[in-house]
């Protein structure tokens, strides 16, 4: 089968960078366009990149030359890395033109016609797409949550669904990865935890799990009715953001019965064998040291999730401790897997 033309926004930075790299090769999706600032524009993508993922730059995309974000584009599919500071308008006026804009980027996550996906967890909520075409007049955006929310969402699914969340508390420790190239002075991070990250970090875990974890009813999105407190740490890891999650249950429910609900989660990927989909979504890991980084980050392609050490806590009911990979599962691995649950339910054009 032929595979569809895509094209990559923020083609150059960290997050297009890995939406270059997982789609080298992917057997539905082919990138023939790349774009990004008007300092790359004109050049040729080898040029205009500093290529800093592990392995060569792929060749099929080596020789593109590099275009402006705002277009034309042959595509009608565009994956967007763009920073926020940019994505806004630019995602907006192409969903105009209409394009469909697959983005990583923060900026229509809560939109009030804007899918907030993770495929395993929410797929009904792109009922809303119908509406948002109204609005744009054909084309639209689907996004995909913060790098830590798509750990978070994943290990609170099952449970929200088996016994029902009441509050949860997180503390995240986020790889170097997360703050792009340079990123973080190596002087500020050496020897040290920094807590805080910027960019409203901590708001967004706070807020968007209970779009996800919501409801779409009457054309109108119903956040799930719990509490989330959250803090957060940048760390010297390189990639995978770790999470040490409590969690109270409206039906109160053991480690075993947690472990049970988190190993046995599937979803709507895993059943229709979605290119980027793992085949298990959640890794109950045994043992009390994991998951780590580096130990766990990469399996199933790193589009799985690790949960482990799920235990009984003092204060709350349950606690446990996650790992997702930031910049796949939690960045291009994601919006690439959303891509995929449109193309088969029939929304791309």
């Amino acid at each position: 089968m032929a595979r569809r033309p895509v094209a990559v926004l923020g083609a150059t930075g960290a997050v297009g960078q890995r939406f270059i790299q997982l789609l080298d090769r992917h057997s539905g999706f082919e990138v023939v366009e790349v774009a990004a600032s008007d300092r790359s524009a004109g050049k040729r993508y080898r040029d205009a990149c500093n290529w800093r993922l592990s392995g060569d730059m792929p060749e099929a995309v080596a020789d593109l030359i590099v275009g402006g974000c705002d277009g034309p584009f042959r595509a009608n599919l565009l994956f967007s890395g763009l920073d926020s500071s940019v994505a806004g308008e630019i995602e907006s006026r192409l969903s105009r033109q209409g394009a469909v804009v697959v983005s990583n980027s923060r900026n229509h996550r809560m939109d009030d016609d804007v899918p907030l996906l993770i495929p395993e967890v929410n797929p009904g909520h792109l009922a809303v797409i119908s509406l948002q075409r109204k609005r744009t007049g054909g084309g639209y955006i689907v996004t995909n949550p913060n790098c830590s929310v798509v750990g978070f969402a994943m290990a609170l699914a099952p449970l929200h669904r088996a016994f029902g969340v009441e509050a949860a508390v997180v503390a995240t420790l986020q790889a170097l990865s997360g703050a792009g190239y340079p990123g973080v002075a190596s002087m500020d991070i050496a020897d040290n935890v920094i807590p805080f990250i910027g960019g409203g970090e901590e708001e967004k875990i706070e807020i968007e799990p209970k779009k996800i974890l919501g409801a779409f009813k009457d054309g109108v999105f119903v956040p799930a009715d719990f509490t989330i407190s959250a803090a957060v740490h940048r760390v010297g890891v390189t990639d995978g953001h770790t999470m040490a999650i409590f969690v109270r249950l409206r039906k109160k429910a053991s480690p075993e019965e947690a472990m049970r609900a988190l190993a046995d989660f599937r979803g709507e990927p895993q059943e229709r064998r979605l290119h980027s989909a793992p085949s298990r979504p959640i890794h109950v890991l045994e043992g009390e040291n994991r998951p780590q980084p580096r130990l766990d980050r990469d399996r199933e392609g790193s589009m799985a999730i690790s949960v482990g050490r799920v235990r009984k806590d003092a204060v709350f009911d349950l606690k446990l401790e996650a790992l997702v990979h930031n910049t796949i599962r939690g960045a291009a691995g994601a919006a690439i897997l959303n891509a995929e649950l449109l193309e088969a339910r029939g929304l791309l054009p």
